[in-house]
């Protein structure tokens, strides 16, 4: 667990899978993602949950403190995905109701020092499409720098999917 001043990254719950259905429902949080429904959604936080049962970062459900609330998710996970670059990825995904607040660059900023302190890690990158001006705010106020020449079509999508192309951003410790 990591504690923030209005943050909890934890390990999911059971009690996760209704809360983040419904974040994952949002089309405006899934603006610039695949769609997922329920049946992704759930496998998104068994995914997670496993890689944490191997000792492996994941993205972990953030929990605000105030009240206990899931605001979605926050973490470094291991990059899956055949790509220019390897290693890790810091990533969030927040309901709507917690846009505009910093909840993403002050979960964020706690993840990375994780992964340069409690981790060892080098270096961690950050990947999104090229529309999504938000994250790529984020991405640029917790420090990261854009990868010149690191765009790249995310071998995950279809050729000639909107969310295909891919910008590549990156701190180093």
């Amino acid at each position: 667990m990591i504690r923030t001043a209005r943050l909890l990254l934890r390990d999911w719950r059971d009690a996760d899978r209704d809360p983040f259905a419904a974040i994952n429902a949002d089309p405006r949080v899934t603006e610039f993602l695949p769609p997922q429904d329920r049946a992704e959604s759930d496998a998104a936080i068994d995914r997670q949950m496993a890689l944490s049962a191997a000792g492996e970062p994941c993205f972990w459900a953030a929990e605000q403190t105030s009240d206990g609330a899931l605001i979605g998710f926050i973490g470094v996970k291991p990059i899956t995905f055949a790509a220019a670059f390897s290693g890790y990825e810091v990533g969030w995904r927040l309901g709507r109701s917690f846009w505009g607040q910093g909840f993403a660059s002050e979960g964020a900023r706690a993840a990375l020092d994780h992964a340069f302190v409690g981790l060892g890690l080098r270096e961690v990158f950050a990947i999104t499409v090229p529309a999504n001006l938000r994250s790529q705010a984020v991405m640029q106020r917790i420090g990261m720098e854009r990868v010149e020449g690191g765009d790249f079509d995310h071998p995950a999508l279809a050729e000639g999917d909107p969310l295909r192309r891919h910008v590549h951003y990156r701190i180093g410790r």
